[in-house]
């Protein structure tokens, strides 16, 4: 064991953040924590550090154990470059290296009696220094450097210069130079691109010390951790495997209290009419027995009702008309600025389609949507929009919003139809209450300004959603409320993110900007995985050819045909449909045989045989019936999993 927290507890006045959390790390592990914005994640790594006291517990590190952690957010200014301050990561090896040089210098001029022991010493020192990767560590600093996203003519740039984006990428290269023992990383994905995230992946599964990271990027935390410690409701609880191994136990665990409660409150309710039904006869014997059934009911150790944890955003996506088939058709669009973005682009969008638009940082991604919402001029080609297509835009730079508006005038002025009543209301969907709604634009948080922005684009009733990194600053049960408005949404999506659960859950096609090129392919983010390599080698690396030769394999011969396409999605819109009516009968046929339980309990059914038998019979029957459709389910439900 390498790292142990044990009976953990901080509060801030009289909002108790943890409580009583306790795990442990083993050496090499690792460990994701996660939980709602606020659950106080950030909060016990800052403990575990040292940065803050807890009110209670202790943190235990192994002795001669280095920690090492980089926090949600940097400032670090200065003259230094960002290769000197990577670089400044290393200062024990660059110690180690100038004292060699200077036993080095000492050799030539020490006498013959002293040169031995000299020598010695230096074999020791240089044998530590290679051990320690003495002579790697500058091609090391270059590589982590290219892999979170530098370029090498940017290593010369001042941190002066940079951004707070940039500025977390140095902090991140230079705490992974030091490999410490422990690292610990507050939400490290947010200023990354695929590629960076891609390498950072690869270097924490195989680094050799322990790992505990705190992420919102549910596919980054399945390819890394293998243990994740949830904060909830103050306390923690620890399940083994990566994400989707933590999110399927938990739904089976809370399945499971759920079926516990929903069945002690059904025998209670039974228990309760039969207490009524033996009081109403009003005989001795009755009421005793009802008095002994009361005493045995009191005595039950109830269950809790198992509450679900998240964050009470409510978001409903539903367009006010139908578009055409056509919506969206990009002829030969091109771009540049001190360089050319892109050029050639050619793509086309169909209704109900949820299509991803992929790549680096820096290729055009975001110039693109502002293209199409005529926020900026292409420099060549054509944009056309379908009949009766009416876009909603959510701009991450949240440009839309006017910084003097209150939260409250931003809604009632876009929508001067909506009263006092239902503007609060949309307000307290996204989390608005109280004197919140007259706080100015430009005084609330990215993140508050993005719930505003989504606010809006629900109010919108648009058929047409143009998206852009719509995740950014929500934690994951917010995620995973968008993700399902999106996918029960009928109109049309094209967003650009970086959340590949997020893509992985919605697209229906993804577009990949690379080089200056657009590539389809007709999936999900698993289907670009598995397919990128073959489409990326049949589409020319150029600016200026569009097709690919006649002889080499072309996109459409790889990738599923937009008609197959909307025949998958068909089907699997019926299966939902069957699987919604037949979970409406299970319930329905339940009804049924709980009447009939009722119905045991009235004594003059339980003294008349005939009756009594013909109640068997009829439950005997609905009880094939349940079975029947609980199979009916399960096969649908198995059908479901082959679509995903």
């Amino acid at each position: 064991m390498i790292l142990a927290c044990q009976n953990i507890s901080k509060s801030f006045g009289t909002d108790v953040v943890i409580e009583h959390v306790s795990f442990h790390v083993e050496d090499h592990e690792k460990v994701g924590i996660v939980g709602i914005n606020g659950a106080g994640k950030s909060t016990l790594l800052k403990i575990i550090i040292g940065e803050m006291t807890p009110d209670s517990g202790e943190v235990t590190i192994a002795k001669d154990k280095s920690i090492g952690y980089l926090a949600q957010y940097q400032d670090k200014a200065g003259d230094a470059t960002i290769y000197e301050e990577v670089l400044h990561g290393c200062d024990e090896l660059l110690a180690m290296e100038q004292k060699l040089r200077n036993m080095e210098d000492a050799m030539t001029q020490v006498s013959s009696d002293n040169l031995e022991r000299l020598m010695d010493q230096y074999h020791r020192l240089n044998t530590e220094f290679e051990l320690k990767g003495g002579l790697t560590f500058r091609s090391e600093i270059v590589g982590v450097l290219k892999g979170l996203g530098f370029k090498e003519e940017e290593f010369d740039k001042k941190l002066s210069q940079l951004s707070g984006g940039q500025k977390t990428r140095v902090a991140l290269s230079r705490l992974l130079v030091t490999k410490p023992d422990i690292i610990m990383l507050d939400e490290p994905t947010n200023h990354l691109d695929l590629h960076s995230i891609a390498w950072l992946e690869e270097y924490l599964s195989s680094y050799k010390g322990a790992v505990i990271l705190v992420a919102h990027d549910r596919y980054f935390l399945d390819k890394i951790v293998t243990k994740v410690v949830e904060i909830s409701r103050h306390v923690a609880q620890v399940f083994p495997g990566n994400y989707s191994a933590y999110a399927s136990q938990k739904a089976v665990q809370r399945e499971s209290l759920m079926r516990q409660y929903l069945n002690q409150q059904r025998e209670i309710k039974h228990q309760e009419e039969v207490i009524d039904k033996l009081k109403s006869f009003n005989r001795e014997k009755s009421i005793k027995r009802a008095e002994s059934r009361e005493k045995a009911l009191d005595k039950i150790d109830r269950i809790e009702k198992p509450l679900e944890e998240h964050t009470e955003i409510k978001i409903s996506l539903e367009p006010d008309i139908v578009s055409g088939n056509d919506v969206l058709s990009v002829k030969q669009l091109a771009k540049a600025y001190e360089r050319p973005l892109f050029a050639g682009i050619d793509f086309e969008i169909k209704r109900g389609e949820k299509v991803a638009l992929i790549g680096n940082n820096g290729t055009g991604k975001t110039t693109i949507l502002k293209i199409i919402n005529e926020l900026e001029e292409a420099d060549e080609g054509e944009i056309r929009l379908g009949t009766n297509v009416n876009i909603g835009y959510y701009d991450q730079e949240h440009q839309n919003l006017k910084p003097e508006h209150t939260l409250f005038d931003e809604i009632s002025d876009a929508y001067p139809d909506m009263n006092n009543t239902k503007v609060r209301n949309v307000l307290a969907a996204f989390l608005f209450t109280e004197d919140d709604v007259f706080k100015r634009v430009k005084d609330i948080s990215g993140g508050e300004r993005g719930r505003l922005s989504l606010a809006k684009l629900m109010l919108s009733k648009a058929n047409f959603l143009i998206l852009d990194e719509p995740t950014n600053h929500l934690d994951i049960t917010s995620k995973e409320i968008l993700e399902s408005a999106l996918n029960a949404y009928t109109g049309t999506v094209l967003y650009v993110s970086h959340d590949r659960y997020f893509i992985n859950k919605t697209a229906t096609r993804i577009l990949d900007l690379s080089n200056g090129r657009i590539v389809s392919y007709v999936g999900n983010y698993d289907y670009y995985l598995e397919k990128q390599e073959i489409l990326e080698a049949s589409v020319p690396l150029t600016l200026t050819k569009q097709a690919a030769p006649s002889d080499e394999p072309s996109v459409s011969e790889e990738k599923i045909s937009w008609e197959e396409s909307k025949k998958l999605q068909a089907a699997k819109r019926k299966l939902e449909n069957d699987l919604k009516k037949t979970e409406s009968s299970i319930a329905q046929t339940e009804e049924k045989l709980e009447q009939l339980n009722q119905k045991l309990t009235d004594p003059a059914i339980a003294s008349d045989p005939g009756e009594l038998g013909r109640v068997h019979q009829e439950m005997t029957s609905i009880n094939e019936e349940l079975e029947n459709l609980y199979e009916k389910w399960e096969e649908l439900s198995l059908k479901q999993e082959d679509f995903h």
